[in-house]
């Protein structure tokens, strides 16, 4: 690190005393947090890991005790295992609502981010006529309600013949405005023309080069993009509970189907919610270092 004359000399005296500001502060790339950040972080995880773990009280708790006082207890109980085992076990199809609800989320989270992909670096780094008109229609795109689709859609997918058949759910969802938007924000400063160019020069096509060049360059952004989309998908219900039927359900429909017409019980309710949040929580461990370089290459400009 420079020193504070040094900096003075080249930068000024008004660099030179930030300089020393954070000197004395115990500022720079190398300084520790201080204990109020950690402090802070920990009752941000609590806020956000607070509905999980209530939902994992009632989960082991019974209907009877929940209907008496709606904390159970603040120490999860001993009925947890006894009613994952009957819900899986119960009459919603619960294995093969689950295999359908993970055949949409990968199927629509990996073409979201192909086509975004394709469709960001054609906004980002190609000239062509219309680029913005377009770029400014497909964000537009975003302030309709999705509730003002459904009867056009609904009517389109029951002229297909595809009511209750998961096509209708994942064709929908091959692309997003959103994810169009984000990758073309992205690539707009990850991707230099100099490699661009470098590509054209050894031999590249245009679809060579975007697979070989903006495909890796975007993998931060992608990375984001798939878990945004992924959680999107596993947890929508209202297009799917509209349009699917039968034992053709995802997993958030099958579990709609616990209640009962005049009773309810949120033991079972959140038992299956406990079930249904398992693998986002896997998949954040999996995807979880590529989520913090894509946000970092995003906070990051040069």
């Amino acid at each position: 690190m420079q020193s504070t004359a040094a900096i003075e000399q080249l930068a000024g005296k008004g660099a030179a005393r930030a300089a020393r500001r954070r000197l004395k502060g115990g500022g720079g790339a190398d300084a520790r947090p201080h204990w109020w950040n950690y402090v802070m972080l920990g009752v941000i995880i609590a806020l956000f890991a607070a509905p999980l773990y209530y939902a994992l009280l009632l989960a082991s708790s019974d209907a009877g005790t929940i209907a008496r006082t709606p904390i159970p207890s603040l120490l999860p109980q001993g009925n947890l295992w006894s009613n994952l085992q009957q819900v899986i076990g119960s009459d919603i199809n619960f294995w093969s609502a689950l295999w359908n609800s993970v055949i949409v989320s990968v199927v629509t989270s990996v073409s979201v981010v192909f086509f975004a992909t394709l469709a960001g670096f054609a906004f980002s780094k190609l000239r062509f006529r219309g680029r913005r008109g377009l770029l400014l229609f497909v964000i537009a795109t975003m302030a309709v309600p999705v509730q003002l689709g459904v009867i056009p859609l609904f009517i389109v997918m029951s002229r297909l013949g595809w009511v209750g058949d998961l096509k209708a759910v994942i064709l929908p969802m091959l692309v997003t405005a959103f994810g169009v938007f984000w990758m073309t924000q992205y690539l707009e400063d990850a991707l230099p023309f100099e490699l661009i160019e470098a590509a054209r020069v050894d031999g590249c096509n245009l679809l060579q080069t975007y697979w070989n060049v903006a495909l890796p360059a975007s993998r931060g952004a992608g990375a984001m993009l798939f878990l945004f989309t992924f959680v999107g998908s596993w947890t929508n219900f209202f297009w799917p509970f509209i349009v699917l039927r039968g034992s053709e359900v995802t997993l958030p429909v099958a579990l709609q189907q616990l209640q009962a017409a005049y009773f309810k019980d949120y033991s079972l309710i959140m038992s299956g919610v406990v079930i249904s949040v398992v693998p986002l929580l896997l998949l954040f461990l999996v995807v979880g270092r590529q989520l913090v370089h894509g946000i970092m290459q995003g906070a990051v400009k040069g």
